[in-house]
């Protein structure tokens, strides 16, 4: 970016709170949340879709992909016994499906240690996490493929689960957001977007999901506009001001960690009182550039109810006009 917004970038991400605000066992996304997600998604998708599309599948059944190992997730009348036996049972071996279908989804997430941490209610990963539940469940409901390519600071390590269908594999990739394991890494094919571009082998929708509090933003969304001419690419704006507004501090300086560079900075307390608006201008910004780059975008913020309602309209809103 241009003028003074890397400095102002620099300066969000070093004073984002080193301690982690989620469950002890690492879940941003309860079950019963996602429940609760799903059950929202079907009301609106049935609402805006009967009557009003064609079939979303093409042809009758599966078709047969090969053998792969057991994932969670997958279902256990998908288990080859017999090959299985082979192995004697460690790992087990499941037969792979692919269902015909009109459209991949592949969510790429945000998955830096940055969001991991904030002040207040809540880190930005569980906005990120609430963000690939909704798109995913929204894939089921058309029956897409569904996958997840997440990224860290500097896009120094990416990584994936590949595309497959059903609410199990939804769930399985949440789960591995959420823990950022065993996931299958991707070599980079030079930037951002020709490393996810390489990773889908047909026209993909390839939502962005990320708060871009990172200094290359600007070429971020220079990647992201030359993938969508290939692919349906557009930004989730997960909105970080409510991450940053820190408590009254009695103290006239604050030392901050950076805690993916372990760098330190100290800051006075009105200085550290203003960063929730400095955000939100460097968020601002970020929606103006991606206007510049022909990129749709949609913010979502602190409130999670409206949040999931907004993003899950614009995905089948979106998702409709491509099927029709």
């Amino acid at each position: 970016m241009s003028g003074h917004t890397p400095a102002l970038a620099g300066a969000a991400r070093s004073v984002k709170p080193a301690g982690p605000h989620h469950a002890e066992d690492g879940t941003l996304v309860s079950l019963s949340e996602v429940t609760e997600i799903e059950l929202l998604i079907l009301k609106r998708m049935r609402e805006v879709t009967i009557g009003d599309h064609r079939s979303l599948s093409h042809g009758p059944g599966f078709d047969y992909v090969g053998l792969r190992d057991w994932q969670a997730g997958d279902r256990f009348s998908s288990i080859d016994w017999a090959q299985s036996s082979l192995t004697n049972f460690s790992p087990l071996v499941v037969r792979e499906y692919e269902q015909p279908s009109t459209a991949t989804v592949l969510a790429v997430a945000d998955g830096s240690l940055s969001t991991r941490c904030g002040a207040g209610t809540g880190s930005i990963a569980v906005a990120v996490a609430r963000a690939v539940a909704t798109i995913g469940l929204s894939a089921v409901f058309f029956q897409d493929l569904f996958g997840l390519v997440t990224f860290d600071a500097g896009f120094r390590n990416v990584s994936a689960v590949p595309p497959r269908i059903g609410r199990g594999h939804v769930i399985h990739c949440l789960e591995e957001y959420q823990r950022l394991r065993a996931l299958e890494p991707v070599r980079l094919e030079g930037g951002l977007g020709a490393t996810v571009g390489s990773f889908v082998r047909r026209t993909a929708m390839i939502p962005f999901i990320s708060d871009f509090l990172f200094d290359d933003a600007e070429a971020v969304l220079r990647e992201l506009s030359l993938l969508s001419s290939v692919h349906d690419v557009f930004i989730v704006l997960v909105d970080a001001s409510s991450a940053f507004e820190m408590p009254l501090l009695s103290a006239g300086w604050v030392e901050t960690v950076d805690v993916e560079t372990g760098r330190t900075r100290t800051l006075s307390r009105s200085q550290l009182a203003g960063m929730a608006d400095r955000v939100r201008d460097w968020q601002d910004e970020v929606v103006r550039l991606a206007k510049l780059a022909d990129l749709d975008l949609v913010r979502i913020g602190r409130d999670q109810a409206q949040a999931d309602m907004a993003l899950a309209e614009f995905v089948s809103e979106r998702r409709l006009r491509k099927a029709s």
